[in-house]
């Protein structure tokens, strides 16, 4: 076996087979979830409709520049590693490493999470079986879909995300059929948009307590950076899926809010529902009833059960690549560097499924493990989001910085500077208001759980910069060389 520039032993390559209609579905598929068909019904009822499409609309602006910043870089410099890869070639080598190491650890801390709902998913059919069983089956499921080739996971994103999108395109002809009574009786119009404190409830501090569920729905959407390095046309399909994305994610979200506002009212109680355990209160459920559709809570059940093994194999997928990436950056042990021939980063899989699968069993000895793994995790996707926006604003300077101009990139982030600035400062506001109300009861547990993140990126962040005394990194000294430490691909 050949070794490479970092004494790597390797008989692979990472593949790009990933093809457009992949990328595009990866990227939409990470955003449709119990995000949409679950908790969107409790942003309504705490701002009203006015409030949560606010609330959805800034988000969902903020996620298209972080997503176009993204897609500068990624067309650019096409790396497995995305943007801890970014973090460490533009801004600081301490930053890439926290960075990576924090995005691997919420998603191997997640993958438990999302085993585990399907399992109580599954308890809706079958509930004398336990949940364990099912959530064990789904394990080993993503674990193969994985193990087999970039592609099948690939094919298997497109199909399960296919599901969701076919879900919503429904959902949203049902809801207005019955806006306008054309199904379930009398029309209801937009009454509800002025229905007792609508359309406007609980005034801005309710908008931005919104802005934490909504900046939940959308994490995902930041998957299509990992899948760059093997896209197999990079420039030309990470571009189009972003664009496409953005208009789809526009859609579905701000449209399916507005037709649950529409016919349900703000004090509904169904609408705080938040538990897939309470799949017959969703929204989606409730509107498919309304419209005469006795089966709606098994048809609803089976497009949730897809969308959280859709999440899990996602999540061991992008875990997975970002495992890979530190140990090619010289930030993780050289032997999880290591790819097969079928493209596959084996043993950075492997370690992956071992944490995970540690992660799941703590449910076994400590029974709340659900839930603090759902809190610890929460914030780790905006400490990513924070990472890209500071990225792209030190790429785009360096890269002027050096001669180049910018007519030369293929794609272009919209609105440059004001677009990562305005997404860094709604991520700051987002983790810092992220549980205020723990902070002035003093639940320190609570507070504790709540931002885990924070602390462990920060250790992460100033272990690396006092052991190797980095320093963030001089414009005209920032590396624009279009790959990474012994990263090669095979086409």
């Amino acid at each position: 076996m050949a070794e490479n520039a970092n004494g790597q032993q390797s008989v692979g390559h990472i593949k790009r087979t990933l093809e457009t209609r992949h990328l595009t579905m990866i990227a939409l598929g990470g955003t449709i979830g119990t995000g949409l068909f679950i908790t969107s019904g409790s942003a309504i009822s705490t701002a009203g409709p006015g409030g949560a499409l606010t609330a959805y609309v800034i988000m969902g602006i903020m996620v298209f520049f972080l997503m176009t910043s993204l897609g500068e870089m990624a067309t650019y410099m096409p790396l497995t590693g995305s943007f801890s890869a970014y973090s460490t070639k533009f801004v600081d080598p301490a930053l890439g490493f926290a960075m990576g190491w924090n995005y691997w650890f919420n998603w191997a801390i997640t993958i438990p999470v999302d085993v585990t709902s399907a399992g109580i998913v599954m308890n809706f059919w079958l509930p004398h079986v336990p949940s364990w069983v099912f959530s064990t089956i789904v394990l080993i499921l993503i674990f193969l879909i994985n193990y087999l080739s970039v592609r099948s996971y690939g094919e298997t994103e497109y199909w399960l995300a296919l599901i969701k999108v076919v879900t919503v395109i429904v959902f949203l002809v049902v809801g207005v059929a019955i806006i306008l009574g054309i199904m379930g009786g009398k029309p209801v119009g937009f009454s509800n948009f002025h229905y007792k404190k609508a359309p406007f409830v609980g005034g801005v501090p309710a908008i931005i307590s919104v802005f934490l569920v909504a900046g939940f729905s959308f994490q995902g959407t930041e998957m299509i950076g990992i899948t760059a390095g093997e896209a197999a046309t990079p420039e030309k399909s990470i571009s189009k899926a972003i664009h496409s994305t953005f208009w789809r994610i526009l859609l579905f979200y701000i449209f399916a809010i507005f037709v649950i506002a529409c016919v349900l009212p703000y004090t509904n109680k169904n609408l705080m529902n938040s538990d897939v355990q309470n799949i017959t209160m969703s929204p989606f459920t409730i509107i498919f009833k309304r419209a005469g559709l006795a089966v709606a809570a098994s048809v609803m059940n089976a497009v949730i059960l897809t969308a959280v093994i859709s999440a899990a194999n996602s999540g061991l997928y992008a875990s997975t690549r970002m495992l890979y990436s530190q140990a090619r950056e010289g930030y993780a042990w050289r032997f999880l560097g290591y790819v097969n021939r079928r493209g596959i980063p084996i043993y950075s899989l492997l370690m992956t499924m071992l944490v995970s699968t540690l992660a799941f069993a703590t449910q076994f000895v400590v029974p709340k493990a659900y839930v603090y793994l759902t809190d610890a995790s929460g914030l780790c996707g905006f400490i990513a989001w924070l990472g890209i926006a500071i990225s792209h604003f030190r790429f785009r300077r360096a890269y002027i910085a050096q001669g180049h101009s910018v007519s030369e990139l293929k794609y272009h982030a919209t609105l440059y500077p004001f677009g990562p600035i305005f997404a860094f400062i709604l991520c700051v506001v987002v983790i810092c208001g992220q549980n205020v109300d723990a902070f002035a009861k003093m639940d320190w547990a609570n507070v504790l759980i709540t931002y885990m993140s924070v602390p462990l990126f920060l250790i992460l962040f100033f272990y690396y910069k006092i052991r190797y005394r980095t320093h963030v990194i001089p414009l005209k000294e920032v590396d624009l060389s279009k790959s990474t430490k012994g990263e090669k691909y095979e086409g």
